[in-house]
């Protein structure tokens, strides 16, 4: 399996990015972005493998994430989205299939609906586009978090990355940020995104199986898919499936269907 590496230029940011496999004619690749404090490793290391034996895979690294260092900006959807559009034209790819978790869902929403031609089919998995999806102590508790919160399968990540003094609590405080100044989208919004949808949620995630599916119905003709899985374990993601991947070798057939239509 083929594997290149770089980073694209998107007014100083420079985003990094990994291509995993090669071109399937008549396919666009699969681009993956990652959750809150996740390098790709720790969110698709898994996954990647599965996918890539099917079709092009590109994955990302937020601003501030393993090997994308953090500027002066805040780290939004919207910044995301235009870094991942810089990517995109480094590579030549004028169109994606796109799956984002958690945090990363808020940039594929963001990517879907800032540039729809970009944007074939969406997976949004284990993410919220409004405030009110989870209850008032989850905000409290954001606001309250410290790094000592933040997981150690991504402390240890980031440490191994980027040993400098510091990195970890700019990451930690960008991804706090991130969260608490989200705004989200009204259903008005989301009736905008053009591309083939599908909703993914753990029936023990962060969200409510309820919730992912009054997001899906929001959404022309989005999908829904409830997986009994937690927060990102069904991707294989580390800190949730701690090794166990068995939930992702059942879920990864289901979203290659519906990426192939």
């Amino acid at each position: 399996m083929t594997f290149t590496h770089g980073y694209a230029d998107n007014g100083g940011l420079r985003m990094y990015y990994e291509v995993h496999g090669e071109a399937a004619p008549g396919q666009p690749p699969l681009l993956l972005i990652p959750g809150g404090g996740s390098t790709i490793g720790t969110n698709f290391g898994g996954l990647i493998p599965l996918l890539a034996g099917h079709r092009q895979v590109i994955a990302v690294e937020e601003e501030g994430h393993g090997r994308t260092q953090p500027t002066s900006r805040p780290l939004t959807a919207e910044n995301s989205a235009g870094d991942i559009l810089a990517v995109l034209r480094q590579l030549k790819v004028d169109t994606v299939d796109v799956l984002g978790f958690s945090a990363g869902g808020h940039t594929a929403v963001a990517l879907a609906l800032g540039r729809p031609a970009a944007v074939r089919r969406l997976i949004i998995a284990s993410t919220f586009v409004g405030r009110d999806a989870v209850p008032e102590g989850f905000w409290d508790g954001m606001a309250q978090a410290t790094l000592a919160d933040m997981p150690d399968t991504y402390k240890d990540a980031d440490r191994l990355l980027n040993p400098e003094p510091g990195h970890l609590e700019r990451l930690f405080e960008l991804d706090r940020r991130r969260i608490l100044d989200f705004p989200g989208w009204s259903d008005e919004q989301l009736g905008g995104i053009t591309a083939s949808t599908l909703v993914v949620s753990g029936d023990r995630d962060i969200v409510t199986a309820g919730y992912a599916a009054r997001m899906a119905g929001a959404i022309p003709g989005a999908r829904l898919l409830v997986v009994p899985g937690g927060h990102g374990d069904y991707l294989g993601e580390e800190a949730a499936s701690g090794g166990d991947l068995r939930t992702m070798h059942a879920t990864v057939p289901l979203l290659l269907r519906f990426l192939d239509g």
